[in-house]
């Protein structure tokens, strides 16, 4: 029989117990925010307190020769598939910044009103390491920044876990120089995130704070924001598939797998209106977990907070991932062009089965630093547009400040806002001939403390 209505085939432990605008981690506000207060106050010794505790060496700025000795242990080929990434991204990147067009228009007779771009001065970039040191963070963050024109571009990273303490992820550090860092820390967790928001003795502050993180991270931008701009705040990585038969279930296993890995609370969810494919793709997925190198996240996340649901058409399949609002919706489906036409919830999407999230992820040119928790909702996520600023400016003519004053001076009273009405007002007694009101007082005065009932 056809499904009436959504239907779950398969439901993580974890789902029916959590709106999906919530977070899949737990609360770890009180201990980030102890975090950011004592690095705010003590500077470099409260930031390598947390560093040699949590990193097991004190922060520090890497030189030249680091950043060359990073350089000189990558393969050519490491060099070589960075290199290609960049490229991508750089380009695309370019193309958004030359689709923000400054305006200036005469929007009146005499009124010039514009808007103008200006990059952000200086931004700091997060770029995540531990067990996955995700060097596409670098491009994503630090190429951007600087494709947009940013003046100062830092970033930083954690030391490399286990093994001798401090070794620099020399990956990592070669994306972060070839995207164009002005200087790369060697730190990681919320005290990064506390020493750029408000500087130490070492470290200048920021305007800007980018780039994904784990939980202590997301929070920290989360705790800093009014001090510093963030881009967004971005939780645990989520999937979505929507699917109907045209795609097998060893792509879909792959695809969900693929995102589950990065974590042990990430979310990824198929839709689809095959129940043989919404079958065979979750015996397809137990059958992987038994090879997959990473079963030990990917798994733990498929079994808290996988879901496979079966809906009766396309048009309900669009209702149930608007209301999904997932950060990569993957659309592996004959008619993808009608889920592009008309989905608005989302972070990014990936059409057809020949694209995939890995390729945004980390290659193809868009930006992976995208909204969770449904947030696609009311934002998008990271691209060169968040490292510019659009400030509106005018001018007008003389003629034009006496029309625009006479509207203005009334408007103001209604408001009872004397000292707005008088800078109409002075305005308006030299360039309006006749014209002597101040404050409320004048024969050309008609607003509301003249008026009888208002007394």
């Amino acid at each position: 029989p056809v499904s009436m209505s959504p239907r779950w085939l398969y439901k993580g432990a974890q789902v029916s117990s959590r709106l999906r605008s919530q977070s899949t981690i737990v609360d770890v506000a009180a201990t980030v925010s102890g975090i950011i207060n004592e690095v705010r106050a003590g500077g470099d010794k409260a930031l390598n307190g947390f560093c040699e505790k949590f990193d097991r060496v004190p922060h520090r700025r890497l030189e030249d020769t680091d950043v060359e000795a990073a350089l000189g242990k990558c393969t050519k080929q490491e060099l070589d598939d960075i290199t290609y990434a960049q490229s991508n991204i750089r380009r695309f990147a370019e193309h958004q910044r030359s689709s923000m067009l400054d305006i200036e228009v005469e929007n009146q007779p005499g009124v010039v009103l514009g808007h103008k771009h200006i990059p952000i001065k200086r931004v700091g970039c997060y770029v995540p390491g531990g067990k996955f040191p995700m060097i596409a963070s670098a491009h994503m963050s630090i190429l951007t920044a600087k494709v947009a024109g940013c003046d100062h571009v830092i970033g930083c990273t954690a030391p490399l876990p286990g093994g001798e303490p401090g070794r620099i992820p020399h990956t990592t550090v070669a994306a972060m120089h070839l995207a164009g860092a002005d200087g790369i820390y060697l730190m990681g967790g919320a005290q990064a995130i506390a020493a750029m928001a408000y500087g130490t003795e070492t470290i200048t502050p920021v305007d800007l704070i980018v780039g994904p993180g784990n939980a202590f991270v997301a929070e920290a931008k989360k705790q800093v924001f009014g001090q510093v701009g963030i881009d967004l705040l971005a939780g645990p990585t989520e999937t979505l598939l929507l699917c109907d038969d045209s795609v097998d279930a060893e792509i879909c296993a792959a695809d969900l797998l693929g995102q589950a890995e990065h974590g042990y609370n990430s979310p990824a969810i198929l839709v689809t209106t095959s129940e043989d494919l919404a079958s065979a793709t979750i015996a397809q997925i137990e059958k992987e977990l038994t090879m997959i190198p990473t079963a030990d996240t990917a798994g733990k996340s498929w079994a808290d907070y996988g879901e496979v649901i079966v809906v009766k058409d396309d048009a309900e399949m669009l209702e149930v991932a608007e209301d999904i609002a997932s950060e990569h919706v993957q659309i592996m489906h004959r008619d993808w062009k009608f889920f592009k036409d008309n989905m608005r919830n989302f972070g990014a999407l990936f059409c057809g089965v020949e694209t995939n999230v890995a390729y945004g992820d980390k290659v193809i040119g868009t930006n992976h630093t995208l909204p969770t928790q449904t947030a696609g909702r009311y934002t998008g996520g990271l691209w060169v547009g968040k490292f510019i600023k659009t400030h509106t400016y005018q001018h007008i003519s003389r003629e034009a400040s006496v029309e625009i004053g006479d509207y203005c001076s009334r408007l103001c009273g209604y408001e009872n806002f004397a000292g707005h009405k008088e800078q109409a007002d002075v305005r308006l007694r030299k360039w309006k001939p006749g014209y002597d009101t101040k404050y409320y007082e004048g024969t050309a005065n008609q607003t509301l403390l003249s008026r009888p009932d208002a007394k």
